[in-house]
């Protein structure tokens, strides 16, 4: 079978088209040919090398999330999966490739009104922006600003906290154009890069998600109201200065809150029922899957490099 993988770690080029044995599926494991595959952040990362520390090599075929149709199941599976349309999280790797292997509780049947595309651009980016909102303990009433909105994860939290009430949803982007976009999909009052400007935008945050990190996130520490919480859920930008802290402790009266969150932290079945309930509401039309761009999998290194330019509006998936 056809299979992306890093052979250099670097730029987008060091991505090559490779041939590889089709996979068998193990004891609880569900093989599936994939319709649509994800490109994510983290993606961009283990190409680039930042996370070969963590044991990722040269070679290794990136991807974690695919939509398509279950062909074969391991032992121990209900064979009944077999033919059946589902997404997929194939964990740290895989997804690059026509077909490929996820444990069969990491996988979620699809409804009929919802296209494998669709699936693989609110799947993961969904599920996060959710308990990333649940994280900072987001209220009905609270203002909220999304740091970096124009990705995926960062679509789907102006939407999930239009839809949750939020008294203000505030965005940074990089146009006017991009923000016309997101106001489209609930934002409120658009702000640039540095969180600043946006005619009449709220002078300070409840709740603030924070998609990008990077040496500028201790400014935002500033723009949180009392009792006001920032939680991370990516990194895009690179880690954060290591003094970041003190933002918080110069305004340690103001008792401001700063988290992490990964969804390595949310059990299962928590996961799979906001996935199954995202996709559900997705196929009413509730929720909106915004993709930048449909590309053969040949040409994960042009996917790669559209990320790399930040002109990314949504998901990129590829299509073997």
């Amino acid at each position: 079978m056809k299979a992306v993988a890093i052979q250099t770690f670097g730029g987008p080029e060091g991505l090559a088209v490779i041939d590889l044995p089709a996979p068998i599926p193990a004891d609880g494991q569900v093989l599936i040919a994939a319709e649509a595959i994800g490109v994510g952040g983290v993606d961009v990362m283990l190409r680039s090398g930042a996370l070969a520390a963590y044991g990722f090599k040269e070679g290794h075929v990136p991807g974690n999330e695919v939509a398509g149709t279950v062909t074969a199941v391991g032992n121990g599976v209900d064979t009944s999966w077999i033919g059946r349309r589902v997404w997929a999280y194939t964990g740290v790797g895989g997804g690059y490739a026509e077909q490929a292997i996820a444990p069969v509780e990491e996988i979620v049947p699809l409804p009929a009104e919802l296209s494998a595309v669709e699936a693989v651009t609110l799947g993961t980016s969904g599920m996060v922006a959710h308990f990333g909102l649940s994280h900072a303990h987001f209220a009905a009433g609270e203002s909220v600003l999304v740091r970096g909105a124009a990705g995926s994860i960062g679509i789907m939290t102006v939407q999930l906290a239009a839809r949750g009430g939020a008294g203000a949803v505030a965005v940074t982007t990089s146009s006017t154009e991009r923000g016309d976009r997101l106001r489209k999909l609930g934002a409120t009052h658009v702000l640039g890069r540095s969180g600043e400007g946006g005619e009449d935008a709220p002078a300070g945050y409840d709740v603030i998600i924070d998609i990008v990190a990077g040496p500028d996130m201790p400014s935002f520490l500033d723009k949180l109201n009392p009792n006001g919480r920032m939680v991370a859920v990516g990194v895009v930008g690179g880690p954060p200065p290591a003094d970041f802290g003190m933002n918080m402790m110069v305004a340690f009266q103001k008792s401001m809150s700063f988290a992490t969150f990964s969804a390595d932290t949310v059990s299962e079945p928590d996961r799979r029922a906001v996935k199954t309930e995202q996709f559900a509401a997705a196929s009413r039309g509730e929720l909106q899957t915004v993709v930048h761009d449909v590309l053969p999998l040949e040409q994960a290194v042009l996917a790669h490099q559209k990320m790399d330019t930040g002109e990314v509006f949504g998901r990129i998936v590829l299509t073997p």
